[in-house]
């Protein structure tokens, strides 16, 4: 049977099969975070997203190189890449810290709220500070093959004269000379030949913290420079897949591309995948409308358009049961049917242990393993994905209740299939099971209602029952005693 995977490729605007450039490796590259304040939920999202990429690839069997950036200097309050003050170096000044002590302490940030994601690190994290060496070399040959030039210690790319030669617009699509008539007047932009032409090295002024020596002036590099040296560096000049947020199609990935072209004539990846963005209510997420919050703010329930915090697999659930394409919306209604769906699924994946196999079957796991494949396989897509867990979880619990039959072999398909899509690929986790004492409590309270129940004190019996049943834990009686589960 096909298991052809098809990704929906941005630079074509269509699902294309994938095929990687040296199987069963392959090499992928997503932007990560700009290391000056708290990740917030948007690119959590976009990381989920890739981790989610990232996990499938390698369950079917794909040795994956997965390079994520920290852009740790060189991004600029205007996203152009050019305009602005440094974002980190801003952020030192106002606390009175040194850049680094900035770095350092978003970064770490970055790393916790990605691990109670059960997001899986990379394969490589490099640094724009880390590589300024690749970013003079890089800005060098694009000197020497005529697409860029020097205007006081600065280097521009040269947007027109590229464009004379290759489709600058190849990814946005976006027509030139609309793009030169929307350019806002902007500091900076008497030394560009060119409306859109973008720095690539910028000559930095005295106060400037952040500076390298370069043959051109002490400055730093610009924003887009670092992901073309580090792709390159750690990926080769093509590599597979080249991710990021949908936010930075239009101008940071089309610039990537325009550098690499201009370097070495090639296209850095073969598939360009984007995410789209988290609405609140209908609502773009913003500081200024009063409806961005961190992570921390959700888990904890602390804002003001929170009725309750989550956990954060629920978050996660949450994400993953809309299409990494798709716009997400946020609202506490949204939410709260993601809390109940997620316990729902988790309460049946903690049924297998417990499931007997019968000589004869009434279902065939087969046909619904191929089911999670072929959504998966269709461009990641995880919400089909859940909702195919969802009947394998019917299954489950008629097994369990003694309504279904089901064979040792299909029985083994089921706890692999369930294994393999809730916890490898979803990367999904029981947090009821985080808690190794809770079990033994529990067990003990079962004990004692059961006690209850051989005495025929069943006034107390039905108080354990209700109660537990209050704090989120329902229990079933069945022929092999009673059992406990997460509601």
């Amino acid at each position: 049977m096909d298991q052809s995977l098809f990704i929906y490729n941005t630079l074509t605007r269509k699902k294309e099969k994938f095929e990687a450039l040296n199987p069963p490796h392959v090499g992928m590259y997503v932007c990560g975070p700009t290391v000056y304040s708290d990740v917030h939920l948007g690119n959590c999202r976009t990381f989920m997203s890739f981790d989610l990429v990232f996990r499938y690839l390698t369950h079917l069997g794909y040795k994956v190189r997965y390079v994520r950036n920290v852009t740790d200097a060189g991004h600029l309050e205007g996203d152009a890449g050019d305009q602005g003050e440094d974002k980190i170096s801003k952020k030192a000044k106002l606390a009175q810290l040194e850049p680094m002590e900035i770095v350092q302490k978003y970064t770490v940030g970055f790393h916790d709220i990605m691990q109670v994601f059960n997001v899986l690190p990379p394969s490589i994290e490099p640094t724009a500070t880390g590589h300024i060496i690749e970013q003079i070399e890089l800005v060098k040959v694009i000197l020497e093959h005529g697409y860029a030039y020097e205007v006081d210690g600065s280097i521009y790319f040269d947007v027109e004269k590229y464009n004379q030669n290759h489709n600058y617009s190849i990814l946005n699509r976006r027509n030139l000379e609309d793009m030169i008539n929307n350019t806002r007047d902007l500091g900076g932009q008497d030394e560009k030949r060119g409306a859109l032409d973008f720095a690539l090295w910028i000559k930095a002024k005295p106060e400037h913290l952040m500076k390298w020596p370069s043959p051109w002036s002490i400055g730093f590099p610009a924003w887009h420079l670092e992901c073309s040296a580090m792709s390159a560096k750690y990926l080769g000049h093509q590599f597979d897949i080249h991710g990021g947020g949908i936010d930075l199609m239009p101008t940071h990935h089309t610039n990537e591309i325009a550098q690499n072209m201009a370097a070495c004539d090639k296209m850095p990846a073969n598939y360009w995948v984007h995410t789209n963005m988290l609405t609140v209510n209908g609502q773009k997420m913003s500081k200024s409308l009063g409806n961005s919050f961190l992570p921390q703010e959700l888990f904890e329930g602390n804002h003001t358009l929170l009725n309750k915090g989550y956990s954060p697999m629920t978050v996660r659930f949450f994400m993953l049961q809309a299409h990494y394409r798709s716009t997400l919306d946020f609202s506490n209604e949204a939410m709260e049917a993601s809390e109940k769906g997620f316990k729902r699924l988790m309460n049946s994946f903690t049924l297998l242990d417990n499931l007997n196999a019968s000589s004869t079957t009434e279902v065939e796991i087969a046909l619904l393993q191929q089911r999670c494949y072929d959504a998966m396989n269709d461009d990641f897509n995880s919400p089909v994905l859940i909702a195919e867990l969802f009947e394998a979880s019917r299954i489950i619990n008629s097994v369990y209740d003694n309504k279904l039959k089901i064979d040792a072999k299909n029985l083994e398909m089921l706890k692999n299939l369930m294994n393999d899509f809730i916890i490898d690929v979803l990367g999904l986790k029981n947090e009821q099971a985080a808690n190794d004492d809770l079990p033994k409590v529990l067990d003990m309270i079962v004990g004692l209602r059961n006690g209850a129940k051989m005495n025929k004190d069943y006034a107390t019996s039905d108080r354990i029952r209700d109660g537990l049943q209050q704090i989120g834990f329902q229990l079933k009686d069945g022929k092999e005693g009673t059992t406990w589960s997460k509601m």
